[in-house]
């Protein structure tokens, strides 16, 4: 480890201390010789590089915190998405592994479908980290939850692994936001989605729908979790 400019600097200032103290003798002109190598290392050694990315040292909670520091999204929503009722589109996307994925291979169960704008950005870092936190919540009700966005499966994977993100993240990239536009739910002036929320019930029906009114906003976990208790309400009523 280099030695700090102002430490050196008094060690040098000791050194000459001592020196005036010691009789000439053998010893003392070995640690002069000793001394004059130490001074040659140090004015031979470069100093560190300086890393021109800003990046060196940087950790994974350096990156996981990103979203921090990111540029705002803004914007009113440009959709309206699908109303209660609709039959939820069947859809087939690639999972962080490039593995196919169906809203159909989650029939029997209620999905959280998630549509957020993009991996990375200081909302959907906010947003999907708390379903994240929750996810125990969602399973008590039975619901599976489903990132949809128009990143690639490159992106998720990396996004998924600072974020400690395990339900799946489904890469809507080619052809770019086709699920999207089939929900309503893409904002054509961005090119990615807006922030939107459906619940499609054990029969692929939607039960709740909600469009953010801005991209920036977060929609309310709560009214997510009392739309899943419902379904369960009426699925015990039956």
């Amino acid at each position: 480890m280099p030695v700090a400019p102002r430490r050196l600097q008094q060690l040098e200032e000791r050194f000459a201390e001592l020196g005036d103290q010691l009789d000439d003798s053998p010893t003392t002109e070995a640690l002069s010789v000793l001394h004059a190598i130490v001074q040659e290392v140090a004015r031979q050694t470069p100093p560190p590089a300086k890393d021109p990315t800003g990046v060196a040292g940087t950790t994974l909670q350096d990156v996981a915190d990103l979203y921090l520091t990111a540029p705002p999204m803004s914007g009113a929503a440009e959709s309206t998405g699908l109303p209660v009722g609709t039959a939820a589109p069947e859809f087939t996307l690639p999972d962080i592994n490039g593995q196919p994925v169906s809203l159909s291979d989650f029939r029997g169960r209620p999905v959280v479908l998630v549509f957020y704008p993009l991996d990375w950005s200081p909302g959907c870092s906010r947003q999907l980290e708390l379903y994240q936190q929750e996810l125990a919540e969602f399973e008590a009700r039975g619901a599976a939850v489903i990132g949809v966005s128009v990143d690639s499966i490159y992106s998720h994977g990396a996004w998924a692994a600072v974020r400690g993100i395990t339900f799946p993240l489904l890469s809507d990239f080619h052809p770019k936001g086709d699920v999207a536009r089939r929900y309503g739910v893409w904002r054509n002036s961005d090119g990615f989605s807006d922030r939107a929320l459906y619940v499609i019930d054990t029969d692929g029906v939607i039960r709740y729908a909600d469009v953010s009114p801005r991209v920036e906003h977060l929609p309310d976990i709560y009214d997510l979790f009392a739309a899943l208790d419902q379904l369960t309400g009426q699925r015990s009523a039956a």
